[in-house]
């Protein structure tokens, strides 16, 4: 058996914190904000390089904040989405600082051996939590499709990593505004009025059933975020065709 790096990568390198258990009370997610204001464009590009010089600790002081929350506690719908999305993105920036130097994501998955959305973890309030465990097992379940364009895996082709933290006080337009821009970009959405044809992010193929039960609701389920009226207006017709874009796995940094 031939054994890899990733292979011996520890299974969950973010322990358990020291913070205080909370919960019942408005989170605070401005050192996390702070962080994103500094290291992210307003592209959604990271400059990890100077992140990983200078501020991984700040980065594992505001994990260990979220450690000690009881989720159970939160104390509305916002603010479980707003604790459970930072957490996943601070959590995947993490794991990308803890391998950086590299240039994809997808170096750090295995279906046999490592891999960094099963086996990177964080422990809050005594329960292991891995990247797919937030994201499929407590977000998804929540009924919300806008996630799907919150949740940034460190790549070109997902999201682009907003340069705030998301807040139970904002979440709407946070959701709102993100999923606008990612429509708005020609890499993950692109209609041909002259061939009839939508070209989608593979994103809306993956995670397809949660946008709706056929194509007609999936379809209408994109046009409000779409800002060109003249697509909007060919994803209302009933006979155009569904096509994919090419999704980059290349890792989100600046360069």
């Amino acid at each position: 058996m031939i054994v890899t790096l990733a292979m011996i990568v520890p299974l969950a390198i973010i322990s358990p914190g020291t913070a205080e258990p909370q919960g019942g009370g408005r989170l605070d997610h401005s050192v996390y904000d702070g962080l994103l204001k500094k290291y992210v464009d307003d592209r959604g590009m990271i400059d990890y390089r100077t992140w990983k010089d200078r501020d991984v600790g700040t980065l594992d002081s505001y994990l260990d904040m979220l450690k000690g929350v009881d989720p159970d506690g939160l104390r509305n719908r916002n603010e479980v989405f707003a604790f459970w999305i930072n957490a996943y993105n601070a959590l995947t920036i993490r794991g990308m600082l803890h391998f950086y130097p590299t240039s994809s994501i997808r170096n750090h998955v295995s279906l046999i051996g490592y891999s960094i959305w099963k086996d990177y973890k964080i422990n809050i309030s005594g329960t292991d939590y891995s990247l797919d465990d937030i994201e499929h097992e407590i977000l998804r379940k929540m009924d919300e499709p806008l996630i799907h364009f919150a949740l940034v895996c460190a790549s070109i082709g997902c999201p682009p990593l907003m340069t705030e933290a998301f807040t139970a006080e904002d979440m709407e337009r946070q959701l709102r505004a993100n999923t606008l821009v990612f429509f708005a970009d020609p890499s993950k959405f692109r209609a041909d009025q002259g061939n009839h044809t939508v070209w989608l992010s593979p994103i809306m193929d993956w995670y397809k059933d949660d946008f709706g039960k056929n194509w007609r609701e999936r379809l209408d389920f994109i046009a409000p975020y779409v800002p060109d009226d003249a697509a909007r207006a060919l994803l209302g017709q009933k006979d155009v065709d569904v096509d994919y874009l090419h999704y980059d796995w290349g890792i989100n940094e600046q360069r």
